[in-house]
């Protein structure tokens, strides 16, 4: 019997992170996005997007690129695509829709249909994108109603659980598997596929359409519950004058909550989870079942009101009045250290109001600068931390990356105006920062 050959529609972030995984794992793979540029550019081994491992995965494959194993090409023909492929894996974006919280479907159904309308021989589907609870069973149907081969053309769902910043492992040693699937045949095909991550150990999980579709959001669900719930107790510490940091260290030892994302900041941001909770809230709705998640209203305006407080602390620290002409230096504006990712990030969100009220902002992150300019251009950019905080009247630390961890505190004063700093992801020493002779201030803990 043949190897398996695998397509992966939509190179992305999940998709190009998904055909470089498959290639590692010795399957012969073609990419298809409807974007020129991406093709281009993922054809010499190049990315878009920063994620650790994922460039030197792809150079390592990518056919023409000298030493690699040319197990992975790039196409934008959809033809070429159904023809190659025996297992059609699809990874487009469903962003959330313009002045609604509902996922846009409008890419998936594009490239189920124009992919369906080549598939001449038998063949599975497999969809992997983040999408509303029922969408498998209406696609499974538009396949079957626009694909020559029928029958043939079969559908799985296979939702992806990748971590930004973490994207290579969590594809290639995954800590599970769901297989949503009809069919044995569809399910001994994925486990073809994923033969390599099973024989790790990795639990392969088989379930019905609507209980795949349903474990991502749920999973994204119960992780923003988590961090908004510790969030509320920050804001209930702050009132009380308790700790939040030791509070959950206290609470984390019990084996029933466990200890991680369990630290207090500024809240969540990215491209999935705000907009995966809200569409997930959209779909209940739909379902009749709209009050089962209506925690989860609460959960998206406690992160939401994180930010609006970390400005408030800003302007305490300023003295409680205007910005207007103060400098704030803020360290980080990816939404999660380890990434490029700007969207949604709280970081910038608090930046670009303080910005908007009036005060002089400077924004260092060792990664996300290109798409913060892009972004939010009105704001000032340094080159280093050092240069961020070059005359700053207060300092923000609002993104965790581990250079931030490691500054040294007496450099920093030495060029700052005023020494304060505000960390809003409870990650730096206070007593480092304090014995440097800087005013340390934490969402939910005590001020010394």
């Amino acid at each position: 019997m043949a190897p398996l050959k695998i397509t992966v529609i939509g190179t992305g972030y999940l998709g190009a992170t998904h055909a470089a995984a498959m290639a590692e794992l010795g399957f012969e793979v073609l990419g298809l996005d409807v974007v020129p540029e991406k093709i281009a550019l993922l054809s010499e081994g190049r990315v878009p997007m920063y994620e650790p491992g994922l460039e030197e995965l792809l150079r390592k494959h990518v056919a023409g690129i000298e030493g690699s194993t040319g197990r992975l090409r790039f196409t934008m023909d959809w033809a070429e695509v159904a023809a190659f492929g025996d297992v059609h894996f699809v990874c487009v974006n469903t962003p959330q829709k313009h002045g609604e919280y509902a996922c846009d479907m409008s890419y998936v159904d594009s490239a189920f249909a124009s992919l369906a309308r080549h598939l001449e021989r038998p063949c599975l589907v497999v969809g992997k994108s983040t999408v509303p609870v029922g969408s498998a069973d209406r696609l499974a149907a538009l396949l079957a109603e626009l694909a020559p081969a029928g029958d043939g053309a079969e559908l799985a769902w296979n939702p992806e659980f990748l971590r930004e910043g973490f994207a290579v492992g969590d594809t290639l040693h995954p800590d599970r598997i769901v297989a949503g699937v009809r069919s044995a045949s569809a399910e001994k095909l994925l486990r073809e596929v994923y033969a390599v991550p099973i024989g790790e150990g990795a639990p392969f999980v088989v379930t019905d359409f609507p209980t795949a579709e349903l474990v991502k959001t749920a999973a994204n669900s119960f992780l923003a519950t988590k961090i908004s719930f510790i969030n509320a107790m920050a804001e209930v510490c702050e009132a009380a004058g308790g700790d939040v940091v030791k509070l959950a260290e206290a609470i984390g030892y019990d084996e029933r909550i466990g200890n991680k994302f369990l630290r207090a900041g500024i809240g969540f941001g990215g491209g999935c989870l705000p907009k995966d909770i809200r569409a997930f809230m959209a779909r209940a709705g739909e379902l009749g079942a709209d009050q089962a998640l209506t925690f989860l209203r609460e959960i998206d305006s406690i992160n939401m009101r994180r930010r609006g407080q970390m400005v408030e602390m800003a302007r305490e620290a300023l003295g409680g009045g205007s910005f207007l002409g103060r400098r704030v230096a803020v360290l980080g504006a990816t939404f999660k250290p380890d990434s490029d990712d700007v969207r949604d990030s709280p970081a910038l969100n608090v930046a670009g109001q303080i910005h908007l009220q009036g005060g002089q902002v400077t924004v260092y992150d060792p990664k996300g600068m290109d798409n913060a300019r892009r972004l939010f251009p009105t704001l000032g950019y340094a080159q280093t931390a050092l240069d961020a905080v070059r005359g700053a009247d207060v300092v923000l630390h609002l993104t965790e990356w581990r250079e931030f961890r490691e500054l040294d505190p007496a450099r920093l004063g030495a060029v700052a105006r005023e020494r304060v700093v505000l960390d809003g992801r409870n990650a730096l020493d206070p007593a480092v920062w304090r014995s440097a002779g800087w005013a340390f201030r934490a969402m939910g803990r005590p001020a010394a």
